[in-house]
């Protein structure tokens, strides 16, 4: 029996969707986490609205560092088209206030949980006993105690070490073979892959911001329009049409 070939997945899009925010394709290269039977390779890590409802990332991962609210969270279910991973604090915020932000982010569809660093492990009780979406529990050095809060409740694992992060996530992935994790990506495909080789089984991965898209945007219908005059100008620029006509002057 010959060998079956992997196809290429066949791509659709129109012109007013073709400036998608595109996460890097190198994230194929890992596992994927499957939660409720979605398999969750790349997260985009951003709350603006407009990028969340333009990019091709399998979930987003809604984090930011104020006090979580429920608007915030609301406000992203309802443009999202893809799983949401809602930030539920953990650090300024606790107990029963992250329980109840929970509940309400899972009310409103979310895929799971996110809790920050510092959260007690109180408080991942709480939430535990709260929801029944997973828990995701972000892990930023290897001093913390990973079987503390996996004991507690956590699920999945969230690690943002930085320049260490894939140092951190071999670190786990030594003590913890089977445990999901989520790992930063960094700003290049080496810096992903080495998170994946490290073991993590989905990336996370930052967005240029919405100046940076636009800048890039402004560049592209500039030189569209610098093409048009040139073409309707034998190929000059404006500056040797000027002088041209001055020397006809």
């Amino acid at each position: 029996m010959e060998p079956r070939v992997k196809r290429e997945a066949p791509s659709i899009t129109t012109d007013l969707r073709s400036d998608t925010v595109q996460v890097p394709s190198v994230i194929r290269n890992c596992s994927g986490i499957r939660i409720f039977g979605k398999r969750i390779k790349s997260l985009i890590f951003t709350t603006d609205i407009a990028i969340i409802l333009n990019n091709d990332a399998d979930a987003v991962i809604a984090v930011y560092p104020f006090t979580p609210h429920p608007a915030v969270i609301q406000s992203i279910a309802n443009v999202s088209t893809i799983p949401i991973l809602s930030g539920v604090g953990g650090g300024t915020t606790q107990g029963k206030r992250s329980a109840n932000i929970s509940l309400f982010s899972e009310a409103q569809g979310s895929l799971a949980v996110v809790v920050n660093a510092p959260t007690p492990i109180e408080t991942i009780k709480q939430i535990e006993e709260a929801v029944d979406i997973p828990i995701v529990c972000t892990i930023v050095t290897e001093y913390m105690d990973i079987q503390a809060r996996l004991d507690a409740g956590v699920d999945i694992l969230n690690v943002s070490g930085g320049k260490d992060t894939a140092y951190i996530v071999s670190r786990i992935r030594e003590n913890f073979p089977d445990v999901p994790i989520i790992a930063t990506g960094g700003p290049t495909d080496e810096t992903i892959l080495a998170a994946i080789d490290a073991g993590a089984n989905a990336i996370s991965w930052t967005p240029p911001s919405n100046g940076e898209l636009f800048r890039r945007k402004m560049d592209k219908y500039r030189n569209k329009e610098k093409e048009r005059y040139m073409q309707e100008h034998q190929g000059l620029t404006i500056e040797e049409v000027e002088n041209l006509e001055e020397h006809k002057d």
